[in-house]
């Protein structure tokens, strides 16, 4: 999602020199009191009768859905050429994932109470026109019934693209592309230093969140062998673009670090007339050096290529924050919120930012691979991973209580948190008690794992 937009002639201008990608960072900085958050909010789902994905065609697809979801008031449709694609309005976005996963991007706001609301009514709305489908979407970051080869593919040229070339890089790829679901939060940033500041600590607490949310335990039904089978497959999708950008925590990074970086990976395609066309693995800097057929690189170009990069904090012109798999309402709600009592008071910031420093870059990539195998009863170098991620949550209380942000009854964004409170009294990852009922109390029964983990 983006938090502002662009003026098309500024974006569509060539690229002359690095110092135009700089400066484009650079347009995204706003001083406090314009800083919001943002949410972007994904969904499985799946036929009830059948137990199946859902396909995009027929009369109880997710094209269907999108018609009737189209017919409220105030609705922008998308297509791509004749297909209907996603939706758009002033309250946020529906667009489809490649396995036909529902996205939610709400607008941006300035209270997370916002955010709740917005999603809220979204989740109602999705209800709503699904039942008469005969459509469930389920709060988990895995699709935990189907295997990928059993998914419907969406309908959208740049999922074709990606499914050509990323299956080179990363072994389940694919997976990450059809069968995973997340929550993710994005940022404003004042200047250089508070950006690197702010992607400091979402790279640096990305295990821990990733603990605090991990709920993807189950897979083609069965244990998967994680607690968040979504960060295992992140970890195999593809090295240029994803991971904890080691390179972040370096003296001297800034705007122009992460240009270099971004020009250097591989690009999937460029959009010329609505028509997308493949780069087959050429990098930005080539693409900028040479051109491709007949192209010049521009600025939209550049931003275009941005959301094709998946670390899990990202830069744009704001930070986007990526760790956390889909849950449940209203632990959903608490991503933005523990993200923004991290990154928006100052003080809690700084603390964030030692707290961050508890591991060294070769322990921060073992501590991914730990949680998602053991969530939050993970242990990297000597502290269990618990304990760090209730440091983690009392710093983000502090920064939402200090910000005094409340609703019309009074209430400050803290008590948003509460569901992650909740989590950490029981000691174990949401992932790991879906796996414990679905072993026990569900007795491996898909419907009773439906009834406890739909919308």
């Amino acid at each position: 999602m983006t938090l502002d937009r662009n003026s098309g002639s500024e974006l569509e201008r060539p690229i002359r020199t690095l110092d135009d990608l700089v400066s484009y960072f650079r347009g995204g900085e706003k001083p406090p009191e314009r800083w919001r958050v943002g949410l972007e909010h994904e969904k499985l789902g799946l036929q009830l009768e059948e137990l199946r994905p859902v396909p995009y065609e027929g009369e109880r697809g997710i094209g269907e859905l999108l018609e009737r979801i189209g017919r409220s008031d105030g609705w922008q449709r998308v297509y791509e050429g004749s297909t209907l694609v996603a939706l758009d309005r002033e309250v946020g976005s529906v667009t489809l994932e490649p396995g036909g996963q529902f996205e939610f991007s709400g607008r941006p706001a300035r209270t997370v109470h916002e955010l709740r609301r917005d999603l809220e009514t979204h989740i109602e709305l999705v209800k709503r026109e699904s039942e008469p489908l005969g459509l469930v979407w389920l709060a988990l970051g895995n699709q935990p019934l189907h295997d990928v080869a059993d998914i419907p593919r969406m309908p959208k040229e740049r999922y074709r693209i990606m499914r050509e070339y990323l299956p080179q890089r990363g072994a389940l790829a694919l997976d990450m592309m059809h069968v995973t679901a997340s929550v993710q939060a994005s940022f404003d940033f004042a200047d250089e230093a508070d950006m690197t500041a702010k992607l400091r600590v979402g790279l640096g607490l990305a295990p821990i969140v990733s603990a605090l949310f991990a709920n993807s335990s189950l897979a083609a039904g069965k244990p998967s062998g994680f607690v968040s089978r979504r960060i295992h497959i992140w970890r195999n999708t593809d090295p240029d673009r994803c991971g904890l950008l080691p390179f972040v925590f370096e003296p001297g990074f800034g705007y122009r670090r992460y240009a270099e970086w971004a020009l250097d990976v591989p690009m999937f395609f460029i959009v010329r007339g609505g028509r997308y066309l493949p780069m087959h693995g050429k990098t930005f800097r080539a693409f900028w050096a040479e051109g491709h057929q007949g192209e010049v690189a521009t600025l939209a170009d550049f931003e275009r290529h941005l959301t094709t990069l998946f670390p899990e904090a990202r830069l744009k012109r704001l930070i986007e924050v990526r760790s956390a798999d889909a849950v449940a309402l209203p632990l959903a709600v608490a991503v933005p919120a523990l993200w923004k009592g991290l990154l928006y008071h100052a003080g809690a910031r700084e603390a964030a930012l030692r707290l961050a420093g508890a591991w060294d870059a070769e322990e921060r990539e073992g501590a991914l691979d730990a949680v998602a195998r053991a969530g939050l009863a993970a242990r990297v170098g000597g502290r269990a991973v618990l304990d760090l991620a209730r440091e983690a949550v009392a710093i983000a209380g502090q920064g939402l209580r200090a910000l005094g942000h409340r609703d019309a009854g009074g209430q400050d964004e803290a008590a948003l948190l509460d569901p992650l409170l909740q989590v950490l009294e029981r000691g174990a990852s949401p992932g790991q008690v879906v796996l414990e009922r679905w072993e026990g109390e569900w007795r491996r029964s898909p419907r009773r794992l439906i009834d406890a983990t739909r919308y």
